[in-house]
């Protein structure tokens, strides 16, 4: 416990939170502090947010409530009065494979609106935000650079590995294995055997799948205290994490470092190169744009995918890999992936982090381990780029992605077998009705036309789960989940929604992927396509009202990052300048 000589000192009238504390005229505010057991002297104090995710959804979720009573601790030893307040998740491995996927990604949304909303209408002064579950984290990190109040970011963990038969497995081998029982390969006991063992904690997914890529984005774009991401959520380490971010805050409120400050398209960059490196999910080309529009910067999906194919692939992570984030933690986590990629130069050393020092001086003291073949130095890497590629063509003119990471083949050309929706698709495989070497297409799946562009985990994994993994191709302008593996290809834009050519489609016309040259095309000419569009019209959405409707009528396009209001360039006043 620090002397009160020691604390950091705070100027109250210059905080938001005057607003509901100071003076006179807020003796009615002053009294509903009073009647939650709070001190004169708590009141004087900054009031910090401390925003969790905390529910029963799923495990990513079930740990936070603790972790975020040891970030409490933190904030009071140096002299703040915490705040804790929760907010939704929509967790995608229990929403996946049916109409609960739509809610997903605009989840990404509500949790950074409902952030927002939270914090400006109690006018606390900064922010410590915990999250677990896949749009989670990218929504706590918008919410931080939105408000523009100190913030500092913690993941909640991941998940432990489950055992089976001397091997660790994840959620992927159970939606596999779901593939594995529609083609006849396993009986229903040795699918419940999987299903049981998979998940043995709490905790999000254990592979570099979306919520892990995102953790390590964290640290990267320097919203995170070096090294929290790493340890698995039941470890009792977290909560030592979760007491220093408390900490962290306090010194950042006083030192005036704001998440803008931190977030710069340097700092966007290292986290675009930590996803490559990482053979991270899809979705951060989502997710990256957006935390940068929040910020007022344009960095897009090309911007994202241009850094991709200039990264080298070092971490042997799933779903690509043979490894899980907890091999990663105990040979000394995210530090140990930046370390080799500041060595060999890919990173810029000198961007400012929530610590209030630079990546390069929070990684001086790290050493690169020898003894492991879990992350290798670029030197040597598993691949010369990156995990995730973009491609772009004729069928794709905003672009698309794809995650590379395993795969030994990187071109594919075959034939389209259309469908308009997911359902459809997965019944089609689960019934074996279709062949090798074609390219399965669901549309009308993207941000406006799903809405809310949907993952394909259940379909891509019952594919690979029937040995087709890589005999067919698959593409969407909806998304995959960070599980998937195989020619997937996602965020084809412009959607079908709008008329993009993913829309004008027919079964049997001749695609053709190459995934190292960056290309997607229909075998159409221009000429062709123009006239299929005279015939093309519209779909009407089955949704006519709710926040699901309402998403449909503003979200943008997936190259942009599916955002859905204006951002900072837009930005009139700064919340944290009231």
């Amino acid at each position: 416990m620090p002397l009160d000589s020691d604390k950091p000192k705070y100027d109250k009238s210059k905080l938001p939170s005057r607003h509901v504390s100071v003076g006179p005229a807020r003796a009615p505010h002053r009294s509903y502090y009073y009647a939650m057991g709070l001190s004169e002297e708590e009141i004087a104090q900054p009031f910090i947010g401390v925003a969790t995710c905390w529910n029963e959804a799923a495990p990513c979720n079930i740990s936070l409530s603790r972790q975020a009573q040891a970030v409490k601790l933190g904030v009071k030893v140096l002299g703040g009065t915490p705040r804790e307040f929760t907010t939704i998740t929509v967790t995608d491995g229990i929403a996946m494979g049916h109409q609960g996927m739509k809610a997903s990604l605009v989840s990404r949304e509500v949790i950074a609106d409902s952030v927002e909303l939270t914090m400006r209408g109690h006018c606390y002064d900064a922010l410590v935000g915990i999250a677990g579950c896949d749009k989670s984290l990218p929504a706590m990190m918008m919410s931080m650079v939105r408000l523009n109040v100190p913030s500092v970011f913690m993941y909640g963990g991941s998940i432990l590995p489950g055992r089976l038969r001397g091997k660790d497995i994840t959620v992927q081998d159970v939606f596999e294995a779901v593939g594995q029982h529609s083609a006849g390969n396993i009986d229903d006991k040795e699918l419940l055997k999987v299903e049981c063992a998979a998940c043995p904690s709490a905790g999000s997914c254990g592979g570099q799948f979306t919520a892990n890529t995102m953790a390590c984005v964290s640290e990267a774009i320097g919203l995170a205290l070096p090294g929290s991401a790493g340890a698995p959520a039941p470890y009792e380490s977290r909560d030592r994490y979760a007491e220093a971010s408390g900490q962290a805050v306090m010194r950042l409120l006083e030192s005036g470092l704001r998440p803008r400050h931190i977030v710069t398209r340097k700092a966007l960059e290292n986290a675009a190169v930590v996803v490559a490196a990482s053979g991270g999910s899809t979705n951060a080309g989502l997710h990256l744009p957006a935390i940068a529009h929040e910020c007022g910067i344009d960095f897009d999906l090309h911007e994202v995918t241009r850094i991709f194919r200039q990264t080298p692939y070092i971490a042997d992570l799933k779903p690509g890999g043979r490894y899980v984030a907890k091999d990663l933690y105990e040979i000394g986590g995210v530090p140990v992936l930046m370390k080799a990629l500041l060595d060999g130069g890919f990173l810029h050393g000198d961007c400012i982090t929530v610590t209030g020092k630079t990546l390069a001086e929070n990684l001086a003291g790290v050493t690169f381990p020898t003894d492991q073949d879990i992350i290798r130095p670029t030197s040597d890497p598993l691949t010369p780029t990156g995990g995730v590629v973009g491609l772009r063509g004729n069928l794709a003119p905003q672009g698309a992605i794809v995650k590379v990471a395993g795969m030994a083949k990187q071109q594919f050309t075959g034939p389209a077998r259309c469908f308009d929706c997911e359902e459809d698709c997965f019944a089609a495989v689960a019934r074996r009705d279709y062949r090798a070497g074609e390219v399965l297409v669901i549309r009308y799946e993207g941000p406006r036309g799903g809405p809310g562009m949907r993952e394909m985990l259940a379909t891509t994994a019952a594919i690979y789960g029937q040995g087709m993994g890589d005999r067919v191709a698959l593409i969407t302008d909806g998304r995959f989940s960070g599980a998937t593996r195989g020619f997937c290809i996602g965020h084809v834009g412009p959607e079908a929604a709008v008329g993009g050519p993913i829309a004008l489609l027919k079964d049997g016309d001749m695609i053709s992927i190459d995934a190292e040259a960056g290309t997607i095309d229909v075998a159409l000419s221009a000429e062709e396509l123009a006239e299929r569009r005279k015939s093309w019209s519209p779909r009407e959405s089955a949704f006519g009202s709710g926040a699901i409707w309402r998403y449909a009528q503003t979200v943008g396009d997936a190259e942009k990052g599916a955002v859905v209001h204006p951002g900072g360039k837009a930005e009139k006043t700064c919340y944290a300048d009231i």
